[in-house]
Order: structure tokens, then sequence, then C-alpha cells
């Protein structure tokens, strides 16, 4: 299975070196003696000090916010993130689900996992019946991303929904699979990060949905985001046996 290829990624502030050097003194002192070979030469070394900071910060920006890829060569086992393998035989699809979240039965949900105590955080599958053999036929990436936060902008519990990225991958026999990963303002618990996937194999709409609570009070940590993600990349068709 291969790696998503964002389709959207986040974009990032840019530091603007001209505002830097209109407001920092180093510069405007570089700018004001540059008449003055030896001056110009030190000028010249406090322009690039002052870059320097600035790509500096820019790179602090990056990992603070998480958008540097991991450095670190050691794979990331399922079993470090309490993950179990999940295979519906029935209506033929797989994923990993938190190991010591419940199943639970919800008319209209194919498969529901909550975790214990915390019902509103869960992963669900439902499966439909579709005519179409692909999940290009239906779409791109974005305009399935856009009917999903239509979809939600509609309930009259959502006071906002919005787009955090889009991607795409190849899921079991080279079929599209379109992951989307949005956040949701909602009268009924609040903040709220949603992971899902969507693919079509058989003439059947796979769609996997995870919710988890995240308020600025507690925010999604670090390591739960870990799970949710390889949750959400595990989602594909179950191997033909």
């Amino acid at each position: 299975m291969s790696s998503p290829r964002t389709l959207f990624p986040v974009s990032l502030p840019k530091a603007s070196l001209s505002s830097t050097q209109q407001h920092n003194p180093d510069t405007t002192h570089y700018l004001n003696l540059n008449t003055n070979n030896d001056n110009t030469h030190k000028a010249t070394q406090l322009g690039f000090l002052s870059k320097r900071r600035n790509l500096n910060l820019v790179i602090l920006a990056l990992f603070s916010n998480g958008f540097l890829p991991n450095m670190t060569t050691k794979p990331i086992l399922a079993e470090e993130l309490q993950l179990q393998r999940y295979i519906d035989p029935k209506e033929g699809f797989t994923l990993l689900r938190p190991s010591s979240w419940i199943k639970v039965d919800k008319a209209g949900a194919t498969v529901l996992f909550e975790e214990a105590n915390k019902g509103s955080n869960n992963v669900g599958v439902v499966v439909n019946p579709v005519r179409l053999t692909s999940l290009g036929e239906f779409g791109t990436p974005q305009f399935v991303a856009e009917k999903l936060i239509q979809a939600e902008r509609r309930k009259e519990s959502t006071n906002d929904a919005e787009v955090i990225s889009v991607a795409e991958r190849s899921g079991q026999g080279g079929s599209q699979v379109y992951e989307f990963e949005y956040k949701v303002d909602s009268t009924r618990g609040g903040m709220k990060r949603i992971f899902s996937a969507v693919f079509v194999a058989s003439k059947k709409l796979y769609l996997l949905n995870i919710t988890h609570s995240d308020k600025p009070d507690s925010p999604l940590d670090v390591h739960t985001r870990m799970m949710l993600e390889q949750v959400l990349h595990s989602f594909d068709a179950a191997p033909q046996t």
C-alpha cells in the first residue's frame, strides 16, 4: 500500500525579510552606511545574520507545528500504538482499530468501535451498494471533501466545519482511496477532529469515519493522533482469499 499523497498541503506563513529589514536597527545601519567598504562588509554580515535568524525561526516554526517529516528510521508498529487488525469477511474490508475500544451496535453502522466511557470518540464504517466501479467515477478528492463538509454544515448541531487536508493513495488491487482530515465545531461535544477515508470495491462504497474530541483545553495529543492516523491509513478492501 503506497503512502498517501497530500493534495491540499497546509500552507505556511512566509517569513518577511523586507519587514525585518525595515524595522531591524542592524539592517537599517547597513542600508545607511553602504558607501564605506569596511562598513559595507560589516553591514553585509549583519544582513546575512538577520536573514539566517529569519530562516532559523521558520525552521523552528515547522518543527513546532509538526510539518517536517519524522526523521527516525524506526518503523511504528501497530502493537506500540495498541492497535489490532479487524477484518470483516462478509463486507470485505479491513482496518486497524484501537485494541481497548469497545465494539457496539448502532443502526446504520456496519461496525462501530467506541472508546470506553467516551462514546463520542469512535471509529465507524458504513458500507453501501453503489453503481460505481471506481471512486474516480464519483469525483475528485477535492469534490468528495466538499461534499463531506457540506453534509457536516447542514447539521443543526454544527457551528463550523473546516477541511484540514485531502490525500489520495492506492489500496488493495490498485484501487483509489481518498483520505480527509477536517475539524468540526459542534454544539454536541464542542471541537472535534475527524479523519475519513473512502473507496469503492465490488460495487460497494466503503466509508470510514474517525471522530475524536479536540477541545482547546484538552487538544488531541501526539500519541492519539498517531494512532488515529494509522487507523486511517490501514482502511482498505480485505485481501482476496
